[in-house]
C-alpha cells in the first residue's frame, strides 16, 4: 500500500488494538473503537484506566487497525498520544463511538445520558497523532491449497505523511 492507501485504510475502519507500554512487564493491548478527527485517531477511555495513565507516562502508542472482514488484514499505526479532557469533546466522541457500535446515529435525545455516563466514568479522549505505519501483505491459504507455494515477505514501515 502507498501512504494514501494506508491513510484510507485507517479512515475506512473502526476498531484497533491499542498497545502501550506498562510500568513494568510486557506491553498491554486492548481492542477499542476509534474515530478519525482529520488525521488524528480518537479513542474514548476512563481517566482511571491504564491506557490513560500510560499515555501520561509515555506518549508513544501503537494502534493495530483491524479489517473486520475475512481474510483478516491489518495496518499498524505508530503515533504520539495525548489526553484531552474537554467535556464537549468527550461527549461528542462517545456519541460517535455509540454510532459505530450500534450501526446507526444516536439521537440527540441520548446526549444527556451519554454526558452523565461520561461524568460518572470520568471519561477522557485519547488523541493519537499518527507518525508512521507498518503493514505486512497478507498471505492466505485457499481451500485445497497445500501451502507449498506460500511465501512471506518483509513488512514495510512508511511515514504517515509521505
Amino acid at each position: 500500500m502507498n501512504p494514501e492507501e494506508r491513510r484510507q485504510f485507517v479512515r475506512d475502519h473502526r476498531t484497533c488494538v491499542f498497545s502501550y507500554a506498562r510500568k513494568s512487564g510486557p506491553p498491554s493491548m486492548s481492542i477499542v473503537y476509534y474515530v478519525m478527527d482529520g488525521n488524528d485517531m480518537l479513542v474514548s477511555t476512563m481517566a482511571d484506566r491504564a491506557k490513560a495513565k500510560a499515555v501520561g507516562r509515555n506518549d508513544e502508542v501503537s494502534l493495530c487497525v483491524l479489517d473486520e472482514n475475512w481474510p483478516v488484514t491489518y495496518l499498524v499505526v505508530y503515533g504520539k498520544a495525548k489526553i484531552e479532557t474537554d467535556p464537549d469533546a468527550v461527549v461528542n466522541l462517545m456519541m460517535k463511538v455509540g454510532e459505530l457500535m450500534s450501526g446507526q446515529p444516536l439521537p440527540e435525545a441520548a446526549r444527556p445520558a451519554v454526558q452523565a455516563m461520561a461524568e460518572k466514568e470520568k471519561r477522557v479522549v485519547v488523541r493519537v497523532t499518527p507518525q508512521a505505519t507498518f503493514e505486512t501483505p497478507p498471505k492466505h491459504l485457499n481451500a485445497g491449497d497445500d501451502g507449498s507455494n506460500l511465501d512471506h515477505g518483509l513488512g514495510n514501515t512508511l511515514p504517515w505523511r509521505g
